[in-house]
C-alpha cells in the first residue's frame, strides 16, 4: 500500500496479486504499476515503429505493444524486439500462428483475445510457444468481441459475461500448466469496464491490466480514462495500465503517468501545480505553464513546482512544493524554495530562471539518492 502516516486518507491498499514478468518489467505483487502504450505505425515499417517506440520510452513507457496482424509484422518483430529499449508485447488479432511466430521472434508477452483466438487446441499451441520462448501472456477480454455463447447466455455484453470469458481462458492456460499471465476486461463504457474489473479482482489473483478501450480523442479519452482507471486504482485494483487515445501514443504515456501521480502511486518528472488564471494574475499563467511543460519534459526526477498567478493562493501552494513562483505587481513575482520566500524575479526572466532552478534541484535530488544507495 502507499504509506502516509501523517495523512492516512491518502493511503491506497493495493490488491494482492501474483507477480509475473514481461521481459525485464515485473507486473503484479509489489512491483510499481507499469505504464504501457501501443504503436500505431505499420509494424512491418521497422524504422517508423522503432522511432515511435523510442519516443514512448523517452516519455516513460515501461512496455510497448505492437500489432501483429500478418506474417510481415511478425517477421519485422525480431528486429524491433532487438532494437527496442523496452519490452515488446505482440498483439494477436485472430490467427494463433501469429502468436507462435511472435514468440519465436522474441516478444516479451503475447496479447490474445479469447473471443478470437480459437479453440483449446490452438490455445495449447500458443502456450507451448510461450513456454519455449519465455513469453508471458495477456488475456485480453473485450466487450466488443465476446464469445457467441456468452452473448447468447447473457443477452448483451455485461460484467458477468466479460469475467466469465476471462476465467474460462484462465482455466485453459492453467490446464496447460501456464501461470505467467495477466488479464484485462476492457470496454469503452466506463461503468461496464469498472464493474467488470471489480468482479474480476475478486475472482482471481492474476495481475490485472487496466484500460478503458476506444476511449476517444485526447480530451474526451483522457477524461474517460481518468474516471475509469482512477476509480479502480484508488480502490487498489490494477498492476499495469494503458490509456487508449486517438492521439500520439506519447500522449497515452503522459496521461497514464499523470493518473498515477495524482493518486501518489507512481512519481516521474515535474508535477506542476498551477491556477486556471483570472483577472488577478500578475503574469500570463497559461502561456507560462505551457512553456514550462515543454521545457521541463526532459526532467525525470520526481519533484513539484507551483505556478500561481497571484498572492491569494500562491504562498499557500508554494509551502507544499519544491519550487514555487507567485505573481505580484510591477511586472515581478516571488520565488519560493522549499516553501519559503527566497527572492523576487521579473516576469520576463521567469521561465529561464525556473527551468534552471528545477534542473539544479533535480541534480541535487539525484545526487542525494545516489549517495543514499551507496
Amino acid at each position: 500500500m502507499t504509506h502516509n502516516p501523517i495523512r492516512p486518507w491518502r493511503n491506497i491498499e493495493r490488491r494482492k496479486s501474483r507477480q509475473i514478468r514481461v521481459g525485464r518489467v515485473l507486473v503484479g505483487g509489489d512491483a510499481p504499476i507499469s505504464v504501457q502504450t501501443m504503436t500505431n505505425t505499420i509494424t512491418s515499417d521497422v524504422a517508423a515503429t522503432l522511432e515511435q517506440i523510442r519516443r514512448c520510452a523517452a516519455a516513460g513507457a515501461d512496455i510497448v505493444r505492437v500489432s501483429t496482424p500478418d506474417e510481415a509484422s511478425t517477421r519485422a518483430l525480431k528486429e524491433i524486439v532487438a532494437e527496442s529499449p523496452v519490452p515488446i508485447v505482440a498483439d494477436i488479432h485472430f490467427h494463433y500462428k501469429r502468436a507462435i511466430e511472435a514468440a519465436e521472434a522474441g516478444a516479451a508477452c503475447l496479447r490474445i483475445n479469447p473471443g478470437n483466438i480459437g479453440d483449446a487446441r490452438r490455445v495449447a499451441e500458443v502456450v507451448r510457444a510461450a513456454k519455449d520462448h519465455g513469453c508471458s501472456i495477456r488475456i485480453g477480454v473485450n466487450a466488443g468481441s465476446l464469445e457467441k455463447h456468452l452473448l447468447e447466455k447473457y443477452g448483451e455484453p455485461c460484467p458477468e459475461a466479460m469475467v466469465e470469458s476471462g476465467l474460462d481462458h484462465i482455466r485453459l492456460l492453467m490446464d496447460n500448466d501456464f501461470h505467467e499471465f495477466k488479464i484485462s476486461v476492457k470496454a469503452s463504457d466506463v461503468f461496464l469496464a469498472a464493474a467488470a474489473y471489480q468482479q474480476l479482482a475478486d475472482a482471481t489473483d492474476a495481475p490485472i491490466h487496466l484500460g478503458i478501450t476506444e476511449a476517444g480523442g485526447l480530451v474526451s479519452g483522457t477524461v474517460k480514462s481518468a474516471i475509469g482507471l482512477g476509480n479502480l486504482l484508488w480502490m487498489g485494483i490494477g498492476d499495469t495500465i494503458r490509456v487508449s487515445l486517438s492521439a500520439d501514443p506519447v500522449e497515452e504515456v503522459k496521461v497514464g503517468f499523470e493518473i498515477l501521480k495524482s493518486l501518489g502511486l507512481r512519481h516521474r518528472g515535474v508535477t506542476i501545480i498551477s491556477c486556471p488564471s483570472c483577472a488577478r494574475q500578475g503574469f500570463d499563467v497559461i502561456k507560462t505553464v505551457s512553456a514550462l511543460e515543454e521545457r521541463l519534459a526532459h526532467v525525470t526526477t520526481s519533484m513539484s513546482l507551483s505556478i500561481i498567478g497571484c498572492v491569494v493562493n500562491g504562498p499557500g501552494e508554494a509551502l507544499m512544493t519544491n519550487i514555487g513562483f507567485t505573481g505580484g505587481g510591477a511586472g515581478k513575482g516571488m520565488v519560493y524554495l522549499a516553501g519559503k520566500q527566497d527572492h523576487t524575479l521579473s516576469n520576463d526572466r521567469m521561465i529561464d530562471h525556473i527551468v534552471g532552478l528545477v534542473e539544479q534541484k533535480a541534480a541535487e535530488i539525484e545526487a542525494a539518492e545516489k549517495l543514499a544507495a551507496e
